[in-house]
């Protein structure tokens, strides 16, 4: 069997020493090297061709993110970040996913080697996944677009109105490796007056606040994280918060997030299959759905029950996805109406909210 190549990427010589001992314990890896800087980094794939590199993002010389930008641009591969669970770790990590990296791992600011030990099933999982990806090269700026802080780039395009929409509609969204910029890509597509949104990307706690606070930077429509109790407005985009799960339910008319600490399902927390399964039992045939990039087969047995409920679905196609596993299963489910590349899935919506879509639906 093949093994995946590695190469680590850390200033610290004790986490280069644990992720690679943590990778070498692998049947089917290996760490073929560690560089202390990402100078030291780009001699060694030029010379090891790794299938995969964990990245740190604060070292001297260049940071990762630097490093990650130029790697996406001139040698695009799979590249997992190793990231501070910090406020200020947090939104350069949303960055570096914006740039191309495939997924992160969050280690511990004290209590490193035990909390790397206690970490070493995410990372060889991630690193796994990472090496299957369909990585890209990093896209140029767009021409009318501006950089805001941190280097996100806000495109100035503005997005028609669909026109009067039912407040019983509802969008919901499903997404885990590859899924922020797939999020992204659909969201800043949508206008201010788009039905509400509910989602769940696969995130641990702490992340999605700045995953949020990015996406309502760039989009038309209000982005936040999703709160206990509150009411699911129109114009609206609700993210579940990281380590919670969140589903939908109704109080009346109006449709309401319930964010609970519930059990992992399909081994997440949040699950895309506790937010599907409640859509299909609360919004039934007022639901739009949409299965984004992803390892796995979370949400789509939910995303079926959403379909036989009547609404209608949108799954991302193979050529576009970073990971074709939730999108794949959700196919094999029967759960799919349309299959699209990503940037068709917005268009397509917007084309379903504008009246056309419904009329054969009594």
């Amino acid at each position: 069997m093949k093994k995946i190549r590695v190469v680590v990427v850390d200033d610290s010589a004790l986490v280069r020493s644990l992720l690679a001992e943590i990778i070498n314990r692998q049947k089917d890896m290996e760490c073929v090297g560690t560089a202390n800087d990402p100078l030291v980094a780009r001699e060694m794939i030029r010379e090891l061709n790794p299938d995969v590199i964990t990245l740190d993002i604060e070292m001297p010389r260049m940071d990762g993110i630097d490093f990650l930008g130029r790697l996406m641009r001139l040698r695009p591969m799979p590249v997992v970040m190793v990231s501070t669970l910090t406020e200020r770790g947090a939104e350069i990590t949303m960055k570096a996913l914006e740039l191309g990296a495939v997924d992160f791992v969050a280690k511990p600011r004290i209590g490193v080697a035990s909390g790397l030990s206690e970490l070493s099933d995410q990372i060889v999982e991630k690193v796994r996944i990472a090496a299957s990806a369909h990585v890209r090269r990093a896209p140029a700026a767009p021409a009318g677009s501006t950089t805001l802080a941190g280097g996100t780039v806000a495109v100035h395009t503005p997005v028609a109105s669909i026109g009067r929409v039912s407040t019983e509609k509802l969008i919901c969204i499903g997404a885990s490796t590859g899924g922020t910029e797939a999020i992204k890509e659909i969201l800043t597509r949508l206008p201010a007056d788009s039905p509400g949104i509910v989602i769940t990307q696969h995130m641990p706690p702490g992340f999605t606040t700045s995953f949020a606070a990015r996406l309502n930077s760039l989009c038309q429509i209000a982005v936040q994280e999703a709160v206990n109790g509150e009411r699911i407005l129109p114009g609206h985009a609700y993210i579940a918060p990281g380590g919670k799960q969140f589903r939908v339910s109704r109080s009346g008319a109006n449709y309401v997030a319930v964010v609970e600490d519930g059990e992992l399902v399909n081994r997440h927390k949040p699950s895309v299959e506790v937010l599907f399964k409640s859509v299909a039992s609360v919004v039934g045939r007022n639901a739009y759905g949409v299965m984004l990039t992803g390892m796995g087969n979370d949400g789509a047995k939910a995303m079926r029950e959403m379909k036989d409920a009547g609404s209608y679905n949108f799954v991302q196609d193979e050529a576009s996805c970073i990971v074709f596993g939730m999108p794949r299963e959700a196919i094999l489910h029967g759960a799919a109406d349309e299959v699209l590349p990503l940037t068709a899935i917005a268009p397509a919506l917007l084309a379903k909210l504008s009246g056309t879509a419904d009329r054969y639906r009594v």
